[in-house]
């Protein structure tokens, strides 16, 4: 029997059927399927990646502060953040805070951002509910923080982390997201970010660059030797995220249509070319493919495509496909050996040259190829196209860099104040013992128990007694 107290009062009062007259069942399927390929990118995509990447010792903490992001950005979404990011506006750049759980607003209607304002018309109205829009949302939100959790493995604390996460979340990630997604001054300028080539990677590369920075480096062992423990284990996370991908990109039309079909050939082209250039570089360049520079190369590609992936034509993805292969193997290769700034910031995984450098270059090159027609199905912005297609001077390729530069300051100054703040009652860093000995010492466990290796002695203080406990 149903219990009438939790059932919403538009059930009660009308009777509501759950196949609405607005619902289309396709859109929603697909919508849910997009959100779920996204979330997987996260868990388990990006957890086995940084598992696989890192020193065997860092292998569990690893994963673990991943695996944590990814839990602790739901409740915070649903309470607080989701309205923050695409509700009713409070200042330009910033919604208001509220929950997303009350009774009617998740089995109403999907209400776009556009609606709040006159001069913008919607490109397009999603015919689900606001439930598959939070869902939807939510996993961008997450993996944005997982990101940025790349740069500073293997040394901050994880006590640090649980506090930064949903501060980071409200005062930085729901800035940038409704400045250009959700209604803000930036999405009325018309800066075009499909998928979230900023509000996801430029924010993370930038905000984990800043976060590495005030953490400080990993031990002088750890940055002179850091071989990954195992990768076959990160190739295998690197499939998952690049095929979750095709929901990352393919989802973001609210709708499974052309321009979703788009979005998703785009992806794979530019992904595969980036790929392919990076490894022919480190051939031509170290005589040798690399694997982790294959996963770099495919990162770089991903990250491109991302501001534009529905908005450009095939030639284009292959075109940013090249570039993604080449300009970011630059700098992280060459660049960041030159530069005294890459060298002083210890950033574990390269997260500020895969996401940060490649975010702006595909929103840059999105600013020139963005196609006129493919912009009407999408953009809400009337007359959105790319320099490349009008003569206005290369106002949207200028506009484009406006916007990675707003995107980049706010979390360059939001990360620093977060972690100087959680620094007052919270180190940041792990103590120098902790850094020596790492997953066990952190967690008391270890990510490979092999045999003769599964025992572990623990000392506890009693009293003045100090007792020596045998673990088997």
């Amino acid at each position: 029997m149903t219990n009438a107290s939790v059932v919403p009062s538009a059930y009660l009062q009308g009777l509501t059927p759950a196949v609405p007259e607005w619902l289309n069942k396709g859109d929603n399927a697909w919508q849910m399927i997009s959100g779920a390929l996204v979330c997987m990118q996260s868990m388990p995509g990006l957890v086995i990646i940084y598992a696989g990447l890192v020193k065997k010792k860092w292998a569990l903490n690893s994963a673990f502060m991943a695996l944590f992001a990814f839990a602790a950005v739901m409740p915070c979404w649903v309470l607080w953040a989701y309205n923050m990011s695409f509700g009713e506006k409070l200042l330009p750049f910033w919604g208001k805070a509220g929950p997303a759980v009350s009774e009617d607003f998740l089995i109403s209607q999907t209400i776009l951002p556009s609606t709040q304002y006159k001069n913008i018309t919607s490109a397009a109205t999603p015919l689900f509910p606001m439930a598959t829009m939070v869902f939807f949302q939510y996993p961008f939100a997450a993996e944005t923080v997982i990101l940025l959790c790349g740069s500073v493995l293997g040394r901050m604390s994880f006590r640090a982390w649980m506090a930064f996460v949903p501060l980071w979340l409200t005062f930085s990630y729901t800035v940038s997201a409704f400045s250009v997604w959700g209604g803000g001054f930036l999405f009325q300028w018309g800066v075009m970010d499909y998928s979230g080539g900023y509000v996801v990677h430029v924010a993370s590369g930038a905000a984990g660059y800043t976060a590495a920075y005030w953490v400080g480096p990993r031990s002088k062992e750890d940055r002179e030797e850091f071989p990954p423990n195992n990768l076959l284990l990160a190739l295998a996370g690197a499939g998952i995220l690049w095929m979750g991908w095709t929901g990352f990109n393919g989802g973001d039309p609210f709708a499974a249509n052309v321009d979703s079909s788009m979005a998703v050939i785009n992806t794979h082209i530019c992904t595969a070319t980036s790929l392919l250039v990076w490894t022919c570089l480190d051939v031509i360049h170290f005589r040798k493919p690399s694997v982790i520079g294959a996963i770099q190369g495919m990162m770089t590609g991903l990250v491109c495509i991302t501001p534009g992936a529905g908005l450009v034509q095939g030639w284009a993805a292959l075109v940013m496909g090249i570039a993604s292969g080449t300009i970011p193997w630059y700098t992280m290769t060459v660049l960041s050996k030159k530069l005294p700034l890459l060298q002083k910031v210890d950033d574990t995984l390269e997260i500020f040259q895969t996401h940060a450098v490649a975010g702006t270059l595909g929103g840059a090159l999105t600013g020139l190829f963005a196609h006129p027609y493919l912009c009407s199905m999408f953009l809400t912005v009337p007359n959105s196209k790319g320099s490349f297609y009008g003569d206005d001077g290369g106002v949207q390729f200028w506009k484009q860099l406006v916007g990675a530069a707003f995107i980049i300051g706010w979390n360059v100054v939001a990360t620093s104040i977060i972690l100087n703040v959680i620094k007052l009652l919270i180190p940041l860093r792990m103590t120098d013992e902790d850094i020596k000995i790492g997953d066990d010492a952190v967690h008391g466990e270890e990510a490979y128990a092999l045999q003769g290796q599964g025992r572990r002695d623990r000392t506890i203080q009693n009293g003045s007694c100090t007792v020596l406990i045998e673990e088997p």
